[in-house]
């Protein structure tokens, strides 16, 4: 799989622009601020219907404009599709596959299979549980995209049942009656029936990942460590129901659920140490690289080879995992990569090169 040709209008900088992409490695250079991220970002959407940089998307629609629209060509096995996505902030967004109207705009996820690290990624071994979850079900969408409604329907009762407990709690701490819980048990079942399906795929996903995270880390650090990767659930998922009573007085008492896989959380290790807290800059950079990599092997394993985006990221690693890193992608698809210095990328990964300016991208010939 590769992307041939990326449009843009009114997305971030960019007013209008279309580049054209080969398969193998292509190099976007050019100097900070000047919108390369921007480029991949908008590939990232189309993937996940998410920004790695923003948690909204109102700030993908450039300045003064209403919508922004993303088109992306997608050759797969020799037939191209083309993916179509209209950003309207404060509205639903629009899809198109084959320039078709689809019903849900998450009916566009699966269309591309794509793998991004960047910078923000450290947040994945320095940041908080919410990151890591993110990491898991992103890749579990990307394999099996029907579980972008699974993931939905969870986070839908999720925000119900909390609206029905938080209505609960101000009832009773600003006007001192009892709030209105008649319906709980019923969000209960729902929370219940939604999450085990989510939290059975996750801890599959999981053994899954666990021995391609642990190469991968093998490979980057050239052997320092061994990576290790574990689920921390609040409860089982036979068992949500009887973990939501046993924390009921507290839901209560605090207008929030308290279990369930949205308080789960994916413990990371270095031998018998914790990365947060525990490992160098370097080895916390490494580790973030290695789970990319662990999805991008992964995934390619399974039929699709996936489209792997590199953003600004060998600026921040030393020679040797420059060097390493480049070994192991330098037979993908597509690589995507962006640079402020052009000497930072391995010779190995020089393909076709874009000067990337102001609103514009060119090709060098």
């Amino acid at each position: 799989m590769y992307v041939r040709r990326l449009e843009l209008t009114d997305i971030r900088s960019y007013a209008g622009v279309a580049v054209d992409f080969e398969a193998g490695p292509s190099v976007l250079i050019g100097h900070n601020g000047v919108g390369k991220t921007n480029l991949v970002e908008a590939l990232g959407y189309v993937a996940t219907l998410a920004s790695h940089r923003v948690s909204s998307d109102a700030p993908l629609v450039r300045s003064g404009a209403s919508s922004g629209v993303i088109r992306c060509a997608i050759v797969h096995d020799g037939r191209e599709l083309l993916a179509e996505l209209e950003i309207v902030p404060g509205k639903a967004n629009r899809a198109r596959l084959g320039r078709s109207p689809l019903r849900r705009s998450r009916d566009v996820i699966g269309a591309l299979r794509l793998v991004l690290f960047a910078p923000e990624d450290l947040s994945l071994v320095r940041g908080d549980p919410e990151q890591r979850r993110r990491y898991l079900d992103d890749l579990l969408v990307a394999r099996q995209p029907r579980f972008a409604g699974v993931r939905a329907d969870y986070e839908r009762v999720l925000k119900q049942r909390n609206a029905l407990l938080r209505s609960a709690y101000l009832a009773r701490k600003v006007a001192g009656r009892k709030g209105d819980l008649s319906t709980l048990e019923v969000w209960d079942q729902h929370l219940a029936e939604h999450g085990a399906t989510l939290l059975q795929a996750r801890l599959a996903l999981v053994d899954s990942v666990a021995p391609h995270l642990e190469d991968a880390y093998q490979k980057v650090s050239a052997g320092q460590g061994k990576a290790v990767v574990e689920y921390k659930a609040t409860a089982m998922p036979e068992n949500i129901l009887q973990a939501l009573a046993d924390v009921r007085d507290e839901e209560i008492a605090r207008g929030t659920t308290l279990a369930g896989p949205h308080r789960d959380d994916l413990v990371l290790r270095l031998g018998d140490l914790p990365v947060k807290g525990y490992a160098s800059h370097g080895e916390s950079w490494s580790f973030a690289l290695a789970m990319r990599l662990a999805s991008y092997t992964l995934l390619r394993s399974e039929a699709i080879e996936p489209v792997l985006v590199l953003d600004d990221v060998f600026a921040e690693l030393d020679t040797g995992r420059r060097e390493r890193l480049a070994d192991l992608v330098k037979d993908a698809s597509q690589v995507l990569i962006t640079c402020a210095v052009e000497a930072d990328v391995p010779i190995s990964l020089r393909g076709a090169r874009y000067l990337v300016s102001p609103g514009e991208v060119a090709l060098v010939q």
